[in-house]
């Protein structure tokens, strides 16, 4: 039996060790100042403006639990807490501490250094054209597409 003839490179395939590797480097230089990526993503759009954990999950890319316990953790190591909001006595805000906005900017510093490496395998030429391409990659699969469906539950 014969393996099926691929007509195109294994875009997933690619993306999935590229985006692999890179997050392991990630995670493991922020490790060094006690943050995870999850937690500069959060704490870096929280310092932008003043945003809801439900408007930072969905910058962030998060499910409400996976953003629950990131706060949580946040909250923990004195980087960031609950509070109301200014504008909407309903709400409440993610508020960065001192704290935080220390950790943020040297994480911030560790992320582009972490990416500046990963991009200096290419030729200069090539990389802004790389990033671009990536970003429009990412914006045109915005829509998930059919969701996979799931089996009832036997009761």
């Amino acid at each position: 039996m014969s393996a099926p003839e691929r007509t195109e490179r294994d875009v997933t395939g690619l993306l999935n060790m590229a985006g692999h590797a890179l997050s392991n480097r990630l995670a493991a230089a922020l490790a060094d100042v006690d943050l995870t990526p999850r937690m500069q993503c959060v704490l870096a759009h929280a310092l932008e403006e003043e945003r809801t954990q439900i408007q930072l999950a969905a910058l962030a890319d998060l499910d409400k639990t996976t953003m629950v316990s990131t706060v949580d953790d946040l909250e923990r190591r004195g980087y960031a807490e609950r509070r109301p909001s200014a504008t909407d006595r309903r709400a409440r805000v993610i508020a960065v501490t001192e704290k935080g906005r220390l950790a943020a900017e040297e994480g911030q510093r560790i992320v582009d250094r972490v990416h500046a490496d990963a991009l200096s395998s290419l030729p200069d030429a090539a990389r802004a054209a790389f990033v671009e391409a990536l970003r429009q990659l990412a914006d045109t699969t915005r829509d998930p597409g059919p969701q996979p469906v799931r089996r009832a539950r036997n009761r």
